[in-house]
């Protein structure tokens, strides 16, 4: 049955504390799952890989392994998934084991009937994608799988689809003055002075270019540090901009024309996390929004591994609410977990079917 399949596999994989670094036995369970159930199954690290069909259109179902570290206060034990008024309750319900548990079971579905798409399914359950770094699993092997004609992310968005997502740009501002006795405040240049002009500047800045589903991109100060004693006039000061982009602005337009405004110096801390959008016209899109009838697209603020094939027409879909991640009240309603398998399985019939028309 739909409901056992995917509650049980659920439950077994909320169960594997698999933090970042640490999902191989989640890895294990899900390679040993899909093999017995007929897939191709690869694996490179604690990256699984499963195929299913043949031909070269392949459309690529991603989700990620790893979940954050417990939160202070869950009022369950987050690593025992706990039943209560419907839901289930744990790290990782939600972000992103609510994912992988479903399209798992929806290809494991498909496979069991005997369903042959038009082209090639390829499932890819990966690691680190918490983290962000240069260990992301899907970074790691995208350039070895098939080449995804579309590419469904599997993140909590209900079940709607999610068309574009902002990106985020750190900068790091850095005001260089000349230090001297704050008795003496006049031989001095002070580095804090010359950064709190900046940032006045840069609250009543605006990057007025609106996306569609995005908005506006929003700069933040989030860090600032400057000075060495209190009776010295500082001869340095910097400060972080944590800034949320869409696809209208280039990291490196931004950063100039940032420059632009203020005295400090800008530099690029990071630039890595690019924002992306699929055209609503994609095939993709179509088939997300006849599968999941009654949803319409929208825009996330939140990142995921998309951007790792940002190249691609994508679209970002799965159970769950995505303002329960990383949080201690982390849960996933039973029905909504056991409905959005048959929600996996029917975009995927629709998008093979409409590539066909």
């Amino acid at each position: 049955m739909l409901e056992q399949d995917v509650c049980v596999l659920h439950r077994r994989l909320v169960a594997i504390p698999s933090l970042s670094h640490q999902e191989s036995e989640a890895a294990t369970l899900l390679e040993t799952h899909l093999t017995q159930a007929g897939l191709n199954v690869s694996r490179a690290g604690d990256n699984v890989v499963a195929e299913w069909g043949e031909g070269d259109r392949v459309l690529l179902l991603n989700s990620h392994l790893d979940v954050v570290p417990p939160s202070s206060n869950h009022p369950f034990s987050p690593f025992v998934p706990t039943i209560s008024n419907g839901k289930v309750f744990g790290r990782g319900t939600v972000d992103a084991k609510a994912s992988v548990a479903s399209m798992a079971t929806a290809v494991c579905r498909l496979a069991h009937a005997g369903y042959m798409p038009q082209g090639k399914i390829v499932v890819a359950f990966t690691a680190c994608e918490e983290t962000g770094g240069e260990n992301n699993g899907l970074e790691q092997i995208i350039d070895q799988l098939p080449r995804p004609a579309a590419a469904l992310i599997g993140e909590p968005t209900h079940m709607q689809p999610c068309v574009a997502q902002k990106g985020l740009l750190i900068l790091r501002l850095e005001a260089h003055g000349k230090s001297s006795h704050a008795a003496r405040a006049e031989e001095g240049q002070n580095a804090i002075s010359m950064m709190v002009r900046d940032l006045a500047r840069l609250d009543q800045f605006s990057l007025d270019r609106v996306h569609p589903y995005l908005g506006k991109t929003t700069i933040n100060v989030t860090v600032v540090n400057g000075g060495s004693a209190r009776n010295m006039i500082a001869d340095s000061c910097t400060a972080f901009l944590d800034i949320r982009t869409t696809p209208l602005y280039d990291h490196d337009e931004i950063a100039a024309l940032i420059q632009q405004e203020i005295e400090s110096t800008v530099h690029i801390h990071s630039k890595r996390f690019i924002s992306v959008d699929t055209d609503p016209a994609e095939t993709i899109v179509e088939a997300c929004l006849l599968g999941s009838s009654g949803s319409s697209t929208f825009g996330s603020p939140t990142m995921s591994d998309w951007i790792h094939v940002k190249d691609i027409p994508a679209v970002k879909i799965g159970p769950g609410d995505s303002r329960l991640s990383h949080t201690a009240d982390e849960h996933i309603d039973i029905q909504e977990l056991i409905e959005s398998c048959a929600t996996y399985e029917r975009i995927i019939k629709a998008y093979f079917e409409l590539h066909h028309v």
